[in-house]
């Protein structure tokens, strides 16, 4: 017991949000992560799981030990900010019951033309597009996205969103979906492909967009 301090909030975020950002960890990755012994790391992550915030599966891959691996409990997830979900889901039905879908779908369409032109005045003068997907994953992680992006190894990149902090109005609104991804492809702008391959409301652990740069858009 050498190795255990009792675990402060500060500790346990830090274990919550690599599991939010990095996927699924065993007690080592996530040791050498935040540089402590893997005996302390095993120690906090029990001491989460008595709270219900993560859990662990055992693997086995080939000869040697099994692996225990750790992850995000339903109610780990619910750690990381929902905005105002209640509040939100009550004013959408209300929309579409006392105003109709037609009323609904404009609402959307305003956020859309919004987050648009705020995003747009943010990343103007950006061409790169590595600099724009830094630029564009700190704006969304000032809003909860907890964004990052990537090289795929192929001359293209991945834009991920390892939190959906509208996840639960998306959930009862498809088409809030369908706007952030125009919305993306929109600033990408011509000559740049955008897809969306994971889906945090189709099952994924996350929002994963590929983004594909064309070599000539044109043809």
């Amino acid at each position: 017991m050498e190795n255990y301090k009792p675990i402060t909030k500060a500790t346990a975020d830090r274990f919550l949000q690599l599991l939010k950002t990095k996927g699924p960890q065993s007690a080592a990755m996530l040791a050498a992560a935040l540089n402590i012994t893997g005996e302390g790391a095993r120690l906090q992550l029990l001491k989460l799981a008595e709270e219900g915030l993560v859990m662990s599966v055992t693997t086995s891959k080939g000869v040697g030990r099994p692996v225990q691996i750790w992850d995000l409990t339903p109610v780990g997830h619910a750690h990381f900010p929902d905005t105002h979900a209640e509040f939100t889901l009550q004013l959408l039905e209300t929309i579409k019951v006392e105003l109709g879908e037609d009323a609904l779908e404009k609402v959307v369409a305003a956020r859309e033309q919004q987050q648009h032109e705020k995003y747009f005045n943010a990343l103007s003068g950006i061409t790169d597009v590595a600099d724009k997907l830094e630029a564009f994953a700190a704006l969304r992680t000032r809003e909860g996205y907890l964004a990052e992006w990537a090289e795929d190894g192929e001359g293209g990149y991945f834009f991920i969103e390892n939190h959906c902090p509208i996840c639960n109005a998306a959930l009862n609104c498809a088409n809030i979906c369908k706007s952030e991804l125009r919305t993306f492809k929109n600033l990408m702008g011509d000559g740049v492909e955008v897809e969306r391959a994971d889906h945090i409301i189709s099952g994924a652990r996350r929002c994963v967009y590929k983004i594909v740069v064309l070599v000539n858009p044109l043809s």
